[in-house]
């Protein structure tokens, strides 16, 4: 090996009695055959082991469809030449990659009873372009748009749940303004927060609020389902003039009723009166199961279930409606006795 000049000016003495036991490793080839292992770019198809890419597009295939008539599978994938070398991407300012392109396979069955085999009735392959992957330069970098960087290691969030609240520092009032987040061991994080008026909404990879229940409806919970998981329900029974309640004297505490309670010719509470926990100790001493109530005590309710009329198929009202005067005439026109509607107050429900 040649010295340089400056090598022959200042030639470096070794002064120690121990001749090298090792050479110093390359530190590059560490990060070069992890993303070797990445990509198993010379790796014959069946002889891919399951890391790297193989084992990202096996994670999420096969897909198959609501109905269970199709599926979609991987085959395998295959990655391209790089348009350009590393130094017409530096001169050029693009990015050092190359195409890759995945054969999916797509199986339509034939439409079967329930729990039968299925029957495959065709099946079409096709090589898809999934978009530009980087590669590594022989020194370990890439080359995005045109500058050499290289990948750093950053510490990485736990997945799980946390729970937090703003301290009170968002609200005048020092109101305690609680969230949730919830961080995947993959895929987007999930915030819940609440605002000042006690209203949950969703935030997906911190973007824009979204109502608590487009959520749940996206996971496929219907209206009545979403009422069922936060309230309990009153079961009332309606007669020719106003009806019934299935009795719960804790649920009537705080309201302000606009009729006299009365139980055994005894009047607990007259109209216009708060509801206080010595009327629901009386009531509960009293043993009372059903209250007669007026039509007024009705109207503003909200329906916990869809009403139906199981004759002509009319929908009289939607669950998560409001109890009008004209609901509650079309439902005794039809025959309908018995409803649900949700609890709610403004202590502790809804």
């Amino acid at each position: 090996m040649g010295y340089s000049f400056t090598e022959k000016k200042r030639i470096r003495k070794s002064f120690s009695k121990r001749s090298e036991v090792d050479q110093i490793p390359n530190l590059l080839e560490i990060q070069k055959e992890s993303y070797r292992k990445l990509l198993q770019k010379g790796v014959p198809p069946e002889q891919r082991i399951d890391q790297g890419l193989q084992a990202a597009f096996k994670s999420v295939f096969p897909i198959e469809s609501y109905s269970g008539a199709a599926s979609l599978d991987f085959a395998t994938y295959k990655l391209g030449q790089p348009a350009f070398d590393v130094r017409e991407c530096r001169q050029r300012g693009l990015m050092y990659s190359a195409p890759l392109h995945a054969i999916l396979r797509l199986m339509i069955f034939e439409k079967s009873e329930a729990g039968a085999a299925k029957t495959i009735r065709d099946v079409k392959e096709q090589e898809v372009y999934m978009g530009e992957i980087p590669l590594m330069t022989e020194n370990g970098t890439f080359i995005i748009n045109g500058t050499e960087r290289v990948v750093v290691s950053q510490m990485h969030r736990s997945p799980g749940v946390f729970f937090d609240h703003d301290k009170g520092k968002t609200h005048s009032s020092g109101k305690l303004l609680f969230n949730a987040r919830v961080i995947p061991y993959r895929g987007s994080w999930l915030d819940f927060e609440f605002d000042q008026k006690d209203l949950l909404y969703v935030r997906i990879d911190r973007r824009r609020k979204l109502p608590g229940t487009i959520m749940l409806q996206a996971l496929g919970y219907t209206t009545e389902e979403i009422l069922q998981l936060f309230f309990v329900n009153d079961r009332f029974t309606l007669a020719v003039e106003g009806g019934e309640v299935e009795l719960v004297p804790e649920r009537l505490r705080g309201q302000e009723l606009d009729f006299d309670l009365v139980v055994s010719g005894t009047t607990i509470a007259e109209a216009g009166i708060r509801i206080t926990a010595r009327h629901v100790r009386e009531l509960d001493k009293a043993g009372l199961k059903r209250l007669q109530i007026p039509d007024s005590f009705l109207i503003g309710r909200t329906l916990a279930h869809d009403l139906v009329d199981t004759e002509t198929g009319e929908v009289l009202g939607l669950a998560n409606d409001l109890v009008t005067e004209e609901l509650l005439v079309g439902l005794r026109a039809s025959g309908i006795n018995e409803f649900e509607a949700i609890y709610s107050n403004d202590l502790d429900q809804g």
